[in-house]
């Protein structure tokens, strides 16, 4: 991958829709406030038809939090309008398969980045190309560290540990961010036993930052 990051960074979810978006852009904005050189990919998106004219994809949200164009963070032959896994979309939409490695490839980093964030699309096992899932990309592109963003209520523990599993076998160290967080009993008490599992948790920004950086929180 030509001009690869100072450091490298996938960002995970344990599904669909627990704000992998969200926090990749707060990491961007983090960054960028301590004056942290640091870009967002998304290698390819789908999203409901109508989203792009909205500009609310992904790619739309990362590019704003990361002062990009929408192109840069997704290439646009990779956006699928088709709220399904991407490479289904792409066959629902007539479109040629591709591979993990043609996403890879299509990667492109500005030359002085420091940290680069690749965000995947969906769950680990999700398909995110004809012959893989997030996983895979993981795999394939080796990262420094990887966060992975999981909600913070009812289920956590068990999306946790079943993401981190199939994460852990192919991939770097991983963060475990819960989002959504607002103290609640049971958040709290969800994010004390996964620590006591072992796993790095937290529930801040700044501290996926720290921890993604090897700074001091």
């Amino acid at each position: 991958m030509p001009g690869r990051p100072g450091r490298l960074v996938v960002v995970l979810g344990t599904a669909k829709s627990v704000g992998k978006t969200w926090i990749t852009a707060g990491i961007l904005r983090q960054l960028a406030g301590e004056g942290t050189r640091a870009v967002a990919r998304k290698p390819v998106q789908a999203f409901a038809p109508g989203d792009a004219a909205a500009a609310c994809t992904d790619a739309h949200l990362l590019a704003g939090a990361g002062g990009e164009e929408p192109e840069d963070v997704c290439p646009r032959h990779r956006w699928y309008e088709e709220a399904l896994a991407p490479p289904i979309a792409a066959a629902v939409l007539g479109r040629p398969a591709y591979s993990i490695g043609d996403l890879v490839s299509e990667l492109a980093w500005p030359e002085g980045t420091i940290v680069g964030l690749v965000e995947t699309a969906g769950g680990p096992r999700t398909p995110i190309a004809a012959d893989g899932d997030s996983v895979d990309i993981c795999t394939a592109l080796a990262p420094d560290a990887v966060v992975l963003v999981a909600d913070a209520g009812v289920g956590s523990i068990n999306a946790v540990r079943l993401s981190v599993e199939v994460v852990l076998a192919g991939c770097a160290p991983v963060v475990v961010v819960l989002n959504r967080w607002e103290g609640t009993d049971i958040q709290r008490r969800n994010r004390e036993w996964l620590r006591r599992d072992g796993y790095q948790v937290t529930t801040s920004i700044d501290e996926v930052v720290a921890r993604i950086t090897h700074r001091r929180a």
